[in-house]
C-alpha cells in the first residue's frame, strides 16, 4: 500500500493526471481522489483522516525515534493477520511497549486500527511546545506547593503524589515549575531547594564528554604488548598528588618495571607548563633506552603532551576517564608518598632536596614484587648498561 502510494504521488508530481494514475497502478479512481485531496472517509467501521500524498513522502525523513508511516501500516496489516504486538514489535524491531502503546493510544472508537488517521493524530499531537502540566491541573499545583512550603525535594514530592494521593508526577516537571522564567509555583527555587541555585547548572551526558585537549590524545588501548607485560625497562606512569585548596602539587614518575620513582618539583602558576618543562627536563637526562613510553591520565596538567612526545622522542598514552587502576604502579606509589605528604597540606613548603630525599628513601626499600632487591640498585645496574 505505502509503495503504491509513493508510486503514486510521484505520477502526479510528473504531471500525470489522477485518472491515468490511478489507471497505471490499478487502483480505483475514488481511492486515487482520497490520496490525492485528503479528507475525511466515513465508512462502515467509522471515520477516517486520509493525508494528501503529496508532500507526504517529501521532506526530512522521520526521526528513528518515532514510528513511521510505513510502520504504522505494518501494525495494521499485522492486526489484521492476528498478530500480537510482542509478534509485530519483532518484526519492526522495536519495543513491544512502543507496539502496544501505539494500538491502545490511536485504534479508532470501533476498535479498528488505522494507520493514516494514526500518523494524523501523531502529527497533530507532536508540536511544542504544550502547556506545563503543572499549568493546566490547578489541583496538582495546590499540592505541589503544599509540600513546596514544608520544605520537601521534588523527588520526596514524585513519590508522596504517586503513592499517597494517586497524582504521579515527574520529579523534572517539578524541577521545571521551579526554575521556569514564569513561575509556575509560587515559589522561588533559590528558596526551596537545598542547592540554593536561582538557575539550573547544565550539564551534558557522558557520551557527549567534550575533549580536554586541543591536540588528540593516543589511548592507552594502543600501548604496545610489552608494556602490559612489564619485561621491557623504560615505560613510565605518571601523575600529580594535589595540595591543599588545589593550590600545589609534586608530580610522580614511576617505572614499570623496576617500580623506580622519580618526584617533579613543580613551583610554578602554570601547572601544564611546570609539568611539561619537568617531564622534558628528566627524560632528556636519560639515555634512549630508558624513555620507551610515559601513560597518563587525561588531567589538564597534559595539555602539552604533543610537546612532551616530540622533545624527548617518546610516545604518552592516556588512560581512560576515571580509570586510575589502569596506573596501578603509579597509584601504588602515590598511597606511599602520602606518608610524607599528607592530604590538605602546602606542598609548596617542600623543596627540590625534599622531594630528592623521599624519592631516594623510597627506592631502596626492598620490594617483594623485585625479588627483595631494591628498586635503586636494579635501575642504577640498567643505566650503567645503557651508557
Amino acid at each position: 500500500m505505502v509503495d503504491k502510494q509513493r508510486a503514486f504521488a510521484t505520477l502526479l508530481r510528473q504531471g500525470v493526471s489522477m485518472s491515468e494514475a490511478c489507471r497505471r497502478l490499478e487502483i480505483d479512481r475514488k481511492t486515487g481522489h482520497w490520496w490525492k485531496n485528503g479528507g475525511v472517509v466515513v465508512t462502515g467501521s467509522g471515520t477516517r483522516v486520509v493525508e494528501p500524498v503529496i508532500g507526504r513522502f517529501e521532506g526530512r525523513a522521520e526521526s528513528d525515534r518515532y514510528l513511521s508511516e510505513a510502520e504504522r501500516v505494518a501494525i495494521a496489516d499485522g492486526t489484521r493477520a492476528g498478530k500480537s504486538a510482542r509478534a509485530i514489535a519483532i518484526e519492526l524491531g522495536r519495543a513491544v511497549s512502543t507496539v502496544a502503546r501505539e494500538l491502545n493510544r490511536n485504534r479508532a472508537s470501533d476498535g479498528v486500527y488505522h494507520p493514516f488517521t494514526a500518523h494524523a493524530l501523531m502529527r497533530a499531537r507532536r508540536p511544542r511546545p504544550k502547556p506545563r502540566r503543572l499549568e493546566v491541573e490547578g489541583s496538582l499545583r495546590v499540592l505541589v506547593q503544599h509540600y513546596l512550603d514544608k520544605r520537601w525535594s521534588p523527588e520526596q514530592i514524585a513519590h508522596e503524589l504517586a503513592v499517597t494521593h494517586g497524582r504521579p508526577i515527574a520529579v523534572e516537571t517539578i524541577y521545571q515549575a521551579l526554575y521556569s522564567p514564569g513561575r509556575v509555583v509560587a515559589r522561588d527555587a533559590s528558596a526551596v531547594l537545598r542547592t540554593g541555585r536561582p538557575h539550573r547548572r547544565p550539564r551534558r551526558r557522558g557520551d557527549t564528554r567534550r575533549p580536554r585537549f586541543l591536540v588528540p590524545i593516543t589511548p592507552i588501548n594502543q600501548r604496545p604488548i610489552e608494556v602490559l607485560e612489564r619485561v621491557e625497562p623504560g615505560h613510565w606512569e605518571g601523575d600529580c598528588i594535589i595540595g591543599a585548596f588545589n593550590r600545589s602539587a609534586i608530580g610522580t614518575l614511576v617505572e614499570r618495571t623496576f617500580r623506580y620513582t622519580i618526584l617533579l618539583h613543580l613551583d610554578g602558576e602554570s601547572r601544564a607548563g611546570a609539568v611539561r618543562d619537568q617531564l622534558i627536563a628528566t627524560f632528556g637526562a636519560l639515555p634512549p633506552r630508558l624513555r620507551k613510553s610515559l601513560t597518563w591520565d587525561q588531567g589538564s596538567e597534559m595539555s602539552h603532551h604533543h610537546t612532551v612526545a616530540e622533545a624527548v622522542g617518546m610516545p604518552v598514552y592516556f588512560c581512560d576517564p576515571g580509570s586510575p587502576w589502569q596506573r596501578p604502579s603509579n597509584e601504588n606509589t602515590n598511597g606511599l608518598l602520602r606518608d610524607y605528604f599528607p592530604k590538605g597540606t602546602n606542598l609548596r613548603v617542600h623543596t627540590l632536596d625534599d622531594l630528592r630525599r623521599v624519592s631516594d628513601e623510597l627506592n631502596r626499600r626492598p620490594r617483594k614484587t623485585l625479588g627483595w632487591k631494591t628498586p635503586h640498585d636494579l635501575f642504577a645496574t640498567l643505566q650503567t648498561m645503557a651508557v
